[in-house]
């Protein structure tokens, strides 16, 4: 189906990973799976964040906001993707294309830069411990997080207004599980030479800013470690840092990779696994890795099941 301008095509066919009905059916039952996993341990985080007040505390006030990028990260692509594997209208109309990709890059740079306010503040518990109370106040941590919500949304705002303007005409079938910007870029006709440089310069600034800023924070952060004396010292400080480094390092690599390279070497076959990694799979992960690797959480979970 193409299109002479941005009002003729009405919708879009999302193809995801396969065709194949029986493929579809494992695919629906591993990605039902995964989804349920992430809202269960999401969902809990911020339960035990909310109830117990040992988690009161700055680190989990992000971590419960990481919870709820995380919920909105999944929601926007993963039922609509296990809809897709149960009917044969595999389509989506324009508008809630654009929403669906507006929704999925707010909550993705939302997690970028909330990622980067956590690096800060191991910064400044670890290089800062005095001054903790000072720096990362109920009232700074609300204008951080507040921050980081706000210029998500303005970032996937700008990507989405004009993504609304171009025309398509090379069809409206996207080899993908959602609508993104780079395949959608490469269905268009129009000139999008300006929309990938705001990507890159808009996004980039996003992404650069969030990686820099917890690139720094870390390289304090291990200076200091470095200068403690006994090992048991360095080891501990070292575990409030692991699981925000594991998720930073999994996430910003897709990420970079996804968004910040020409739309010439983009390739819808090849290339729609990684959203699933920083999209879907990371989401999962991060109540894991925070949990399993946290004994204040592992505390207040065994509390909350005493209790039950």
């Amino acid at each position: 189906m193409g299109r002479e301008n941005n009002t003729s095509v009405t919708e879009f066919i999302l193809l995801g990973f396969s065709s194949n009905p029986a493929e579809e059916l494992v695919l629906f039952g591993v990605f039902t799976a995964i989804y349920l996993v992430a809202l269960l341990g999401n969902v809990l985080i911020l339960l035990l964040v909310s109830l117990d007040s040992r988690l009161h505390s700055p680190m989990y006030f992000f971590l419960g906001n990481l919870s709820v990028v995380d919920i909105g990260y999944t929601s926007s692509t993963v039922p609509k993707m296990l809809a897709n594997y149960l009917s044969r209208d595999k389509s989506i109309s324009w508008a809630s294309c654009l929403s669906q990709m507006f929704f999925f890059i707010s909550f993705g740079g939302i997690e970028c830069l909330i990622l980067g306010v956590m690096a800060y503040d191991r910064y400044v518990a670890i290089c800062h411990p005095l001054h903790y109370g000072m720096f990362m106040s109920r009232r700074m941590c609300a204008l951080l997080a507040a921050a980081a919500w706000a210029m998500g949304l303005t970032n996937s705002a700008v990507h989405s207004s004009l993504m609304s303007i171009l025309s398509f005409c090379r069809g409206n079938v996207l080899h993908h599980f959602f609508c993104d910007i780079p395949p959608l870029f490469q269905l268009s006709c129009s000139d999008t030479r300006t929309n990938q440089a705001v990507t890159i310069v808009v996004g980039g600034a996003i992404v650069f800013s969030s990686l820099l800023g917890t690139l720094v924070s870390y390289v304090y952060i291990a200076l200091a470690i470095l200068r403690i004396r006994t090992r048991e010292g360095r080891l501990k400080a070292f575990s409030t840092c692991a699981s925000h480094l594991t998720v930073v390092s999994l996430y910003f690599g897709t990420i970079l990779f996804t968004y910040l390279r020409p739309n010439s070497t983009y390739s819808q076959e090849q290339d729609r696994a990684l959203p699933v990694l920083y999209g879907i799979i990371i989401p999962m992960l991060n109540p894991i890795i925070y949990s399993l690797r946290n004994k204040d959480v592992k505390g207040a979970l065994q509390k909350a099941l005493a209790r039950s």
